[in-house]
């Protein structure tokens, strides 16, 4: 494995590797995080941090499913005068890394073949104990420090939304860890709207009486194509803005998967949920209105033999606000500055999927992430890059100490 050579940053490498190979074996998908919120704390208090820095709020009384735990915050007091830096990632993974069993294989560390592997965001959990351990080891001097572990962001950013800022002791700017490489710099994300439709229809014999009944499943693909063929489906581009939607859920009562019971009753109800995004908040607003009309169209036109329609229910809610650093924010340039000092030139991006990033800007933290070596996340193909891991690694030691 490479080895970087930079003298100033005493980074024990095999140590972090080691830290990452205990974090990836333990179980903790979404929802269900106390075990390896657990395995962080005793690792933090191995490596110095007393337990009175170590803490957990109440984020979980306030998510709308159930969450064992809530978030893992730690104050490090800073050996410097400087504003608190706050560093940041999640506990949990998807549900298809439950069991998994990591091997190292040269520079990469793999899953077994039958599960994902929870780099994401594993490598996040191990650089956050590793900053910690180098820091106090090695006597470096920083500002104060603030370390968040997350919970539930793989299932909607939970923690991090109801995060009560106040718990961040004033962080000036955050580096969240959640990504591939070290020289890719999260400046910005979409924001999300979520929607959902209920559409009661009404019930006949499909053979007998067709007319007598009001399709529930016909309304909503009416709707749908309506969508499609208005602009309004996957990749949009319009004069007044752009982003994308999906229409991810088409059921029946209570989450069950089937609209409709048997091929012969005009189906009565179905239940249908998609999405919308775009860097700018009022644009996915606008998707979702836009398949409103749609649906509002499609009820229009299905009726039965005596002119009457289907009761259609819509309601549409933000699911995170999208936000967009400038490259001349401190926290950019600091990561800048950092990158350089390894010999990386900084590729800013801007991603299109959701990041705790989101909600912590919305708190008021400037936030960027950055990569440690997760490769093909949310698959059994999943892997972790250990290079990448180690360029994190120093990248998070590099910010934590630079002088402002």
């Amino acid at each position: 494995m490479q080895i970087m050579t930079t003298p100033s940053i005493p980074l024990d490498v095999e140590s972090a590797i080691a830290h990452l190979m205990r974090f990836l074996s333990v179980e903790g998908v979404t929802g269900k995080e106390a075990n390896i919120a657990a395995a962080v704390s005793d690792a933090l208090k191995a490596v110095g941090v007393p337990a009175s820095a170590i803490r957990f709020d109440d984020a979980n009384k306030r998510i709308p499913l159930p969450t064992e735990t809530g978030n893992l915050i730690v104050d490090l007091p800073g050996t410097k005068d400087g504003p608190r830096l706050l560093f940041s990632t999640h506990l949990d993974t998807v549900p298809l890394c439950a069991g998994a069993k990591p091997k190292r294989e040269g520079d990469r560390i793999v899953s077994d073949g039958t599960t994902a592997l929870g780099g994401d965001a594993r490598t996040g959990v191990a650089l956050l104990v590793v900053l910690a351990e180098t820091l106090i080891k090695h006597k470096l001097p920083h500002p104060p420090i603030t370390l968040l572990f997350t919970v539930r962001e793989e299932s909607g950013l939970h923690g991090a939304r109801e995060l009560n800022p106040k718990d961040l002791g004033g962080a000036a700017m955050c580096i969240n860890v959640d990504g591939q490489l070290a020289s890719e710099l999260l400046i910005g994300a979409v924001g999300q709207e979520n929607w959902e439709v209920e559409i009661t229809g009404k019930a006949s014999h499909a053979g007998v009486a067709p007319e007598k009944g009001i399709s529930a499943t016909l309304v909503g693909a009416i709707a749908i194509a309506e969508a499609r063929r208005e602009g309004w489906f996957g990749k949009i581009v319009k004069p007044d803005g752009r982003g994308t939607s999906n229409v991810g859920i088409f059921g029946g009562k209570g989450g069950t998967v089937a609209a409709g019971d048997a091929t012969n009753v005009v189906t009565d109800y179905a239940y249908i949920r998609g999405e919308a995004r775009s860097p700018e908040a009022a644009f996915a607003t606008r998707i979702a209105e836009a398949f409103k009309d749609a649906f509002a169209k499609a009820q229009a036109e299905v009726k039965d033999d005596g002119g009457e329609t289907a009761q259609v229910k819509f309601t549409h809610k933000p699911a995170y606000p999208p936000f967009e650093l400038a490259k001349d924010a401190p926290v950019v340039k600091r990561a800048a500055k950092a990158l350089g000092m390894l010999g990386l030139e900084p590729n800013y991006l801007f991603s299109n999927g959701g990041l705790d990033a989101n909600w912590l800007d919305k708190h008021g933290v400037p936030t960027i992430t950055i990569g440690a070596g997760q490769a093909e996340i949310h698959t059994i193909k999943e892997y972790v890059n250990l290079t990448e891991y180690e360029k994190g690694c120093r990248l998070g030691i590099l910010m934590a100490t630079l002088a402002d």
